[in-house]
C-alpha cells in the first residue's frame, strides 16, 4: 500500500478525534492528515541491513553547547527532529509509543538526528515532583552515555509509574538498575541529591519559551527541520508510518513543507476559523 494512501485513511480517520496534548490548560491540535500524492523512497531511511549504527545503544548522544538540549544519532546528520517532552504527560507516553518507535529506526540509519527539550509543568498542575526528578535522572544518565536506553524505559514503564506513586527517588534507582551500566555510587548520588537541578530548571525555561504560548506549547512538540508538526499534521506524530513518511519526505525534498505541508496547516486553520 503506497504512503499516500496510508496518510489519506488517516485523514479521514481523524475527522472522527482529535489527538491531546499536555498543557496548561485545554488540548492539542489534530485534525487530519496530509494528502501529498507522490511518497518518497524511505526504504534508504529505515532499512536496518544499511543502518550507520546497530542498536540504539550505539547512537551517540551529547549535551548540545546552550546546556538545555541533548542530541542523539549521528551529529553530521542532515536533518533533525526536535522534541518537547514531559516524562508525566501521558500524551508524550503516547508519542513514545507510537510515533518514537519510526523516529528510533530513522536514528539508526544516520541520516536523522533527534534533539530533546524536557518540560516539567507537569508538577504544578498535579502536585509533587517526579517530571522533575526524572528529568535530573535522566541528565545523570546522560554523563554516563546512557541516555537513550534509560529514556527508553522511564517511558516504557511511565503508566504504571504515574499510577503507583510517581517517578520517586527510588523508582527512578530501581528503573535504572535495569539498565546495563547505568547505576553505580556516582549515578545514585546524583539521582538522590538533585545534582543537575540547574538543567532541569533552564530546560522547563527553554521549553517555555518556545512558540507564541509564554506557558510553552504543551508536550509532546514535534518540529521537523525548524517545521512545527501540529494543527492538521498533528495526528502524524502518533502513526509510526506516516510519521517515518513526514520525516523522510521532508528530508529528501525540503521544498515540500512550503508546497504541501504549510499550505494544508493554513487550510485547516481557515477552516476552523470559519466554524
Amino acid at each position: 500500500m503506497k504512503i499516500s494512501i496510508i496518510i489519506r485513511a488517516a485523514a479521514v480517520a481523524g475527522l472522527t478525534g482529535a489527538v491531546a496534548s499536555c498543557a496548561f490548560a485545554g488540548t492539542g491540535p489534530g485534525h487530519t492528515g496530509p494528502d501529498t500524492g507522490h511518497a518518497p523512497d524511505t526504504g534508504s531511511a529505515t532499512r536496518t541491513d544499511t543502518a550507520l549504527y546497530a542498536s540504539a545503544a550505539q547512537l551517540p548522544e551529547q549535551l548540545a553547547v546552550d546546556g538545555t538540549t541533548i542530541t542523539v544519532g549521528n551529529p553530521a546528520a542532515r536533518s533533525t527532529v526536535h522534541l518537547y517532552e514531559d516524562p508525566r504527560c501521558p500524551v508524550v507516553e503516547e508519542y513514545e509509543r507510537t510515533g518514537a518507535k519510526a523516529l528510533q529506526t530513522l536514528l539508526l540509519g544516520g541520516q536523522i538526528k533527534a534533539q530533546y527539550t524536557f518540560a516539567s509543568f507537569k508538577d504544578d498542575r498535579l502536585g509533587g515532583d517526579g517530571s522533575k526528578r526524572a528529568v535530573n535522572a535522566l541528565r545523570a544518565a546522560l554523563t554516563k552515555g546512557r541516555f537513550v536506553e534509560y529514556h527508553r524505559v522511564l517511558f516504557d514503564h511511565q503508566t504504571d509509574v504515574e499510577s503507583n506513586g510517581g517517578f520517586t527517588t527510588e523508582r527512578l534507582l530501581q528503573l535504572a538498575g535495569t539498565v546495563p551500566g547505568l547505576r553505580d555510587a556516582t549515578f545514585d548520588q546524583e539521582v538522590r541529591t538533585m545534582k543537575h537541578h540547574s538543567f532541569v530548571t533552564a530546560s522547563e525555561k527553554a521549553y517555555e519559551h518556545t512558540g507564541d504560548d509564554p506557558r510553552g506549547p504543551g508536550t509532546p512538540t514535534v518540529t521537523v527541520n525548524g517545521h512545527m508538526i501540529d494543527g492538521a499534521l498533528y495526528p502524524t506524530n502518533f502513526d509510526p508510518r506516516m510519521f517515518a513518511f513526514l520525516i523522510t519526505d521532508l528530508h529528501q525534498r525540503p521544498d515540500a513543507w512550503d508546497r504541501l505541508y504549510q499550505p494544508l496547516k493554513d487550510r485547516q486553520e481557515a477552516q476552523e476559523e470559519g466554524l
